[in-house]
């Protein structure tokens, strides 16, 4: 499959990044978000992280021109309807990516792959909004995207063989690194890590060692290049328990319950990062 325009849904953290990985392999991009503001943040976050990269001399100015000039905004959704390969990147939210899909299936041609970026929802469940379910695909995108080398690529139970295989050449077009994963909740990275960071919320809980402690442990002892408590500042704590909820839901096994102290702290408004301030204050 020619796939030479890719229409990414959402201008948030995650879909600028992957307009921009996109447009800098030479592809056309369409971004959308639902109105003007959202759109224009999105692609000063992407001029930004390419200021960064020339101010490192390993993009030009020129080059840095040619990646904005390949990316259109827009609001329009019927705008998709150029695009060989779209990718979804909506927040973590089933009815919401359900919705979206259903409008995206009614404007794209129907030869064009549809992507998820999701990082639990279920690929079969999704599909199974779409009039021709095997053309869709879960593509996992890592945060921030333009330096992480992963892309876990989930087939659902529908997804076809053309559907994979066009997805992993374009994965590796982009510059990324694919991994085949089968659909389950959390898939392959997540399954390992979310667990791994709810114990350690579990170990603080428990004042088995400080919170500095826990984490110089693991990337003192396991080599991890951030602990478990800061990771889990970074990608919110509301999100985190977003994600627990759902192992523990589609599991049905009580190894994935979340800690009492991580729902605690999301009630009280400790959110992380995002919120100033989560395990540590920012």
């Amino acid at each position: 499959m020619n796939i030479q325009t890719v229409g990414v849904l959402g201008a948030g953290l995650m879909g600028n990044g992957i307009a921009q990985v996109c447009a800098a392999a030479g592809l056309n991009v369409i971004l959308r978000d639902i109105n003007d503001a959202a759109v224009e943040r999105g692609i000063a976050a992407i001029s930004s992280n390419l200021d960064r990269l020339v101010s490192k001399q390993k993009i030009s100015e020129q080059q840095k021109s040619a990646i904005l000039g390949s990316i259109k905004g827009s609001t329009d959704i019927n705008e998709l309807a150029a695009a060989d390969f779209i990718i979804e990147a909506a927040t973590e939210n089933l009815e919401l990516k359900q919705k979206i899909l259903k409008e995206i299936d009614g404007v794209s041609k129907p030869e064009s792959i549809i992507a998820s970026n999701t990082s639990s929802v279920s690929i079969t469940k999704l599909a199974a909004t779409l009039a021709q379910p095997g053309r869709l695909i879960g593509m996992h995108f890592f945060n921030p995207v333009p330096v992480m080398s992963l892309v876990e690529i989930i087939r659902g139970i529908q997804t076809t063989d053309a559907t994979f295989a066009a997805t992993d050449a374009l994965a590796k077009k982009i510059g990324k690194a694919p991994i085949a994963v089968r659909n389950a909740p959390g898939f392959v990275v997540n399954r390992i890590l979310c667990p791994m960071m709810n114990e350690a919320i579990f170990v603080l809980q428990e004042g088995l060692a400080t919170r500095e402690e826990i984490d110089a442990g693991m990337k003192l002892g396991a080599n991890h290049p951030i602990g478990p408590l800061a990771l889990t500042d970074l990608v919110g704590l509301d999100t985190f328990l977003s994600v627990m909820n759902v192992f523990y839901h589609d599991f049905n096994d009580s190894k994935y319950r979340p800690a009492p102290l991580l729902k605690e702290m999301v009630d009280a408004g400790y959110l992380g990062r995002k919120s100033g301030r989560g395990f540590y204050e920012y």
